[in-house]
């Protein structure tokens, strides 16, 4: 598995920055998609401790995972989509089993401190796990293994075959399977093992590996060039973070005035594709929970688009997609104010 390959690879050096982790003695679990990452991480991790002293378990609102039995509390996000700091150490006791948090936001973006994070929990919480939900940083934002006890990653993140990812378990990590059947994966994940998925899974982290930072550059250009663009026009609100400060591949903007989905299906005809939110919740309607949270609410959260970069991008295709936008809420929004 691909985890496997970093662990031989650690032999020779311990610091594997393109690969953005940095190596450290490990097994990975093979998955079938982040979500079954998160859940294997969150009830082992839970099932493990559930067996000692106390039963609560801490959790950002990853991806909607949840876990029976567990005290499940959220910590919420700022206004920047960051997870609230002080809200997460004041929820941290000594019988805290697991916490568990996005590496990056997948709605705007925002990076959290993982390291500073594992240290403020431990000093509280010892024996308590951290995993790391790393589906949007993975090979994109910098994160080393010393800080994370679980790191959960999908494939089709970079480029690799949707439907298969991986969960890293740190060496020495106490973890119980949490499904029943034939004990695949060292009893943490049974099933059939996706062989010709995880060899992919491998050749194209292999292939980032190689560009890591050109690939960064690439997506970074191509954001700032179409937020500087969408930037001119009237009415247009930035949710998260500064370009600059957050992850390289994702963007979030308001257009005020206009309705979300109305604009994600015009531009749908001209083959720009956007979203309102996370494949994750796409199929919950309603409001954005995270935008919620970041108090992105009303017309600002009705007119949300995130835009999802990858290095294949260009900086003409960002000037195309700005000018095509333009052109589109002139007319949408006369009509809307009628």
């Amino acid at each position: 598995g691909i985890f496997e390959f970093l662990e031989h690879l650690a032999v020779a050096n311990d610091e594997l920055e393109a690969f953005g982790l940095a190596a450290f003695k490990g097994h990975a679990v093979d998955l079938a998609f982040e979500v079954d990452g998160d859940a294997v991480a969150v009830l082992g991790g839970f099932a493990f401790g559930a067996h000692g002293k106390g039963a609560a378990l801490l959790a950002q609102d990853v991806q909607g995972a949840v876990s029976d039995g567990a005290d499940v509390v959220g910590a919420g996000v700022d206004g920047q989509g960051h997870v609230n700091l002080n809200a997460l150490l004041d929820l941290i006791t000594a019988d805290t089993l697991l916490v568990s948090i996005m590496q990056v936001n997948n709605e705007v973006g925002a990076i959290n401190d993982i390291a500073t994070i594992n240290r403020m929990m431990k000093a509280r919480a010892s024996n308590a796990l951290l995993h790391v939900d790393g589906v949007q940083g993975y090979l994109k934002v910098p994160c080393s293994a010393r800080d994370c006890d679980l790191y959960s990653i999908s494939g089709h993140k970079f480029h690799a075959p949707k439907g298969v990812g991986a969960l890293y378990i740190k060496k020495n990590v106490r973890f119980l399977g949490g499904q029943m059947g034939g004990g695949q994966e060292n009893g943490l994940r049974s099933g059939t093992t996706n062989t010709p998925g995880i060899l992919a899974m491998e050749t194209a982290a292999l292939d980032y590996m190689q560009h890591t930072e050109a690939y960064r550059q690439q997506m970074m250009q191509c954001k700032q060039r179409l937020y500087q663009n969408l930037m001119r026009l009237p009415d247009v609100v930035l949710n998260g973070p500064s370009p600059d400060q957050g992850a390289p591949h994702i963007l979030n903007l308001s257009f005020l005035g206009v309705g979300g989905e109305v604009l994600l299906h015009a531009l749908e005809e001209k083959a720009i594709f956007v979203s309102t939110g996370s494949a994750c919740s796409a199929h919950k309607k309603g409001k954005n929970r995270i935008l919620n949270a970041m108090g992105v609410v009303g017309e600002r959260q009705e007119g949300a688009i995130r835009f999802s970069l990858c290095h294949d991008n260009t900086p003409a295709e960002m000037d195309e997609t700005a000018e095509a936008i333009a052109g589109l809420l002139i007319t949408l929004r006369r009509f809307r104010r009628r």
